[in-house]
C-alpha cells in the first residue's frame, strides 16, 4: 500500500500569476479530415453495469419483459442473472464512442445491423470500439458522411453487441490541423476480422416451471398471437422532461447538443434552441412503450436492421410508438418452443398515436426519405422508424 504524508496545504493561487501563453483548450471529437477507412478506436472509459443501474434503465424505459426485472424469471429461462435490456447495452456502446466518432458531428443519419450477441449481466464491465468502414466527401466545405462498425465487448473482451451507423461530420475550417490518426491494436484488428456468432442459453419449455411463472407475463404476447400484418396501437405514451439530461451523461454520451443549452443555442437550424434529446433514449423509450403488447414474452432481442430518426425531440416532447408485424417463422432453424418475429416500429411526438393512425394511415410506415420521390411530404410529427427481430416464447 502507497502511503503518503499530508502536510498542511496553503493556498497559492495568488502566487500564480496567470500566464495567457500557456492557455490550454482541449477539443474532443473528430472532424471529417480525420478519419481513415480501416482506423480504429479504442474508446475510453469502460462501465460496469450493477444490478440497481440495470433495474433503473428497465423500468425508466417501460420495459415489460421479466428477463430485465426478475432474477427468477430469467433463471427460469436458462440465464444466470436477471439480463441487462439490450438497449442499454446499445446506449452504453454508442455514448463511450462519442468522443472519438461523433461529439463533432452534424447528424447521426442512421442504424444499421444492430446485432445483440450475448447476454450482459448485473456486474459485467462494457467498453467500447470503433472501425471506420468508408468515409465519403461530398465537396468543398461540406459535411461529409463516416461509416462507423461499433463492437461492444464485456470485460473478458467478447463481443456482446455489434452495429454499424452513418454520421455526417464537417470538415475542417482553413488553418486547423488534422488530429493523429490513433494506432491500430493488433487485438482489436483480429476482433473486427473475426464474426461473432449469437450465444444463448438452450431454452426448454418445462410445464411445471410455467406454472410457476405463469403470472409474470401477459397471455397476448406469444409467438402465436401474432400474425402478418398485425398492426398495434399503443396506447401508453411518455412526456419526455428534462430528466434526459442526466440519462445522457449517466450513458456516457459526451457531446453538448444534449445537455448544454449556450452550446445548442449556438447552433443554426431545427438543431437549435433547447437541448436536443439523445436519439438512443428516444429509441429506447419508443422500444419499451411496445414491450407490453408485444414483447413481453421475448426470449431474445435478435437486434434491428435498418432504422433513422426523423426528426428530433426535446424537453416537453410527448412521444408514442406504433408496431407492425412484417414476418413470422415458427422454429426458425429448428429450434422448438420459439418463434421470429420482425416488427416494424413507428415513432410520434406530441399526437396520440391513434390520431396519428388515423391521420397519416399508411403513409407512417413508409420510410421518410423515400417519400420525395413518391410524392409525398415528410411527416413532422413522425420522429422514428426502424425493423426489428426478435425471438418469442411459444405458447405451444
Amino acid at each position: 500500500m502507497l502511503k503518503i504524508q499530508l502536510d498542511k496545504f496553503n493556498p497559492l493561487s495568488n502566487e500564480v500569476n496567470f500566464d495567457a501563453d500557456k492557455l490550454h483548450k482541449i477539443e474532443y471529437g473528430r472532424l471529417l479530415e480525420d478519419f481513415e477507412e480501416g482506423d480504429v478506436y479504442y474508446h475510453p472509459r469502460g462501465f460496469t453495469i450493477d444490478r440497481s443501474f440495470a433495474q433503473e434503465f428497465a423500468t425508466t424505459f417501460h420495459e415489460a419483459n421479466p428477463l430485465f426485472l426478475s432474477v427468477v424469471y430469467a433463471k427460469a429461462h436458462g440465464f444466470t442473472d436477471l439480463l441487462v435490456s439490450p438497449l442499454q447495452v446499445f446506449n452504453i456502446v454508442l455514448s463511450l464512442g462519442v468522443q472519438n466518432n461523433s461529439e463533432k458531428a452534424v447528424a447521426n443519419l442512421g442504424y444499421y445491423n444492430i446485432r445483440f450477441i450475448s447476454p450482459v449481466y448485473p456486474g459485467d464491465t462494457i467498453t467500447s470500439c470503433t472501425q471506420i468502414l468508408s468515409k465519403r466527401e461530398r465537396g468543398k466545405d461540406k459535411p461529409g458522411i463516416v461509416h462507423v462498425r461499433t463492437l461492444g465487448l464485456n470485460q473478458n473482451s467478447k463481443v456482446v453487441l455489434e452495429y454499424e451507423r452513418k454520421i455526417m461530420i464537417s470538415p475542417y475550417k482553413s488553418g486547423e490541423k488534422k488530429k493523429d490518426r490513433p494506432p491500430v491494436p493488433k487485438t482489436l484488428t483480429n476482433i473486427y476480422k473475426s464474426k461473432a456468432d449469437l450465444e444463448l442459453p438452450q431454452y426448454t419449455a418445462n410445464k411445471n416451471l410455467e406454472s410457476h411463472i405463469d403470472n409474470y407475463t401477459g397471455q397476448h404476447s406469444y409467438f402465436e398471437n401474432f400474425e402478418k400484418g398485425m398492426t398495434f396501437v399503443h396506447k401508453n405514451m411518455r412526456t419526455i422532461t428534462d430528466e434526459h439530461v442526466a440519462w445522457t451523461y449517466r450513458m456516457g454520451n459526451t457531446h453538448p447538443l444534449h445537455y448544454d443549452r449556450i452550446y445548442s443555442q449556438g447552433l443554426s437550424g431545427k438543431m437549435s434552441g433547447e437541448p436536443i434529446v439523445y436519439g438512443g433514449l428516444v429509441f429506447a423509450w419508443l422500444i419499451g412503450l411496445a414491450s407490453r403488447d408485444t414483447t413481453e414474452n421475448m426470449l431474445w432481442d435478435l437486434g434491428y436492421i435498418e432504422g433513422y430518426h426523423t426528426q428530433p425531440a426535446i424537453s416537453g416532447d410527448t412521444i408514442g410508438t406504433i408496431s407492425r408485424i412484417l414476418h413470422l417463422e415458427k422454429e426458425p432453424n429448428g429450434i422448438k418452443n420459439i418463434g421470429l418475429v420482425q416488427l416494424q416500429i413507428i415513432g410520434v411526438k406530441n399526437i396520440a398515436t391513434a390520431k396519428a393512425l388515423e391521420k397519416y394511415g399508411a403513409d407512417l410506415f413508409i420510410k421518410e426519405n423515400d417519400k420525395k420521390k413518391l410524392g409525398k411530404e415528410k411527416i413532422s410529427e413522425k420522429i422514428f422508424e426502424i425493423e426489428r427481430r426478435v425471438l418469442l416464447k411459444s405458447n405451444s
